[in-house]
């Protein structure tokens, strides 16, 4: 099989495939999924036939469409991340419901922050975050959050990248990102203000497992008019709390989680966000 820098490619070209029907939820036809991998409908048509055939993959004979199969759907059950999505879930809401904002939930990626699960806020302007995306370690509040709180040698190999500029306000600077991550650290949470995207901001803290590790981070997302740079005590306070209860949760013994709101204890400073209402 060929290979190219990232792997085989037809591994790949599965994998993309997978993803390009799953994060967008409403099953897609082979002239679409083509388009979405940038491949011939020939090409995208074999690798279809054989997910099919092992059953990650389904179409619908009256439409014509391919979804996700049962194969796919119990793999994500005996998924072990799925603690973290359920332990979010009532936080989640709670805080959505609190300040209004849409929230996403994210965890490590080799990647970056992949975005796992939102909740889509009640301002007047609608921000969707859409599942499966992954967000860049560099210039997203996510991605800076759970940088901030990883090993050096993850650091240092990541700031070593040729950094893109997704906006003209995306840092890039090595340096400057250094001093950053130091100051996420110190103040328990990150902003990426318009780094993504002009008129567009998030606010995350990071979300620790059983042994202290980032794995996560739960964000409000929203225009820089309702999400601003600098957060109101108010929205930080409630953001945090949020975090806290999600990791008390996943630091309990299984019989236990999902009960308490408590913050995890024990936690070392380099390791975990602290609560500064």
């Amino acid at each position: 099989m060929p290979e190219d820098g990232n792997g085989i490619q037809s591994v790949q070209t599965a994998l993309d495939i997978l993803e390009s029907i799953a994060f967008y939820g409403d099953g897609a036809g082979v002239t679409q999924i083509a388009e979405r991998v940038r491949l011939t409908k020939g090409s995208v048509h074999r690798h279809l036939q054989t997910l099919v055939d092992r059953g990650y993959l389904a179409q619908n004979p009256a439409t014509t469409r391919y979804h996700l199969g049962s194969k796919s759907r119990l793999l994500s059950r005996l998924s072990p991340e799925l603690d973290l999505m359920r332990a979010a879930d009532g936080p989640m809401r709670k805080l959505r419901d609190l300040l209004g904002q849409t929230v996403a939930l994210t965890e490590m990626s080799p990647r970056g922050a992949l975005v796992l699960s939102t909740l889509v806020g009640s301002s007047p302007i609608e921000i969707v975050v859409r599942l499966g995306s992954e967000l860049s370690f560099h210039s997203s509040a996510q991605g800076k959050v759970l940088l901030a709180f990883a090993p050096p040698a993850l650091q240092d190999r990541e700031l070593r990248k040729p950094l893109h500029a997704f906006s003209s306000k995306t840092k890039t600077g090595r340096r400057e990102l250094m001093a950053e991550l130091e100051k996420i650290r110190r103040l328990g949470y990150a902003s990426a203000a318009e780094e993504m995207l002009l008129g567009l901001n998030a606010i995350a803290v990071g979300i620790f497992n059983e042994t202290q590790a980032c794995i996560g981070a739960i964000a409000i997302v929203g225009s820089i008019q309702y999400v601003s740079a600098a957060p109101d005590k108010r929205s930080l306070a409630a953001l945090k709390e949020a975090a806290q209860e999600i990791s008390k949760s996943l630091s309990e013994p299984l019989g236990q989680r999902y009960v308490s709101s408590s913050p995890p204890a024990g936690a070392k400073t380099r390791n975990r966000c602290p609560v500064k209402a």
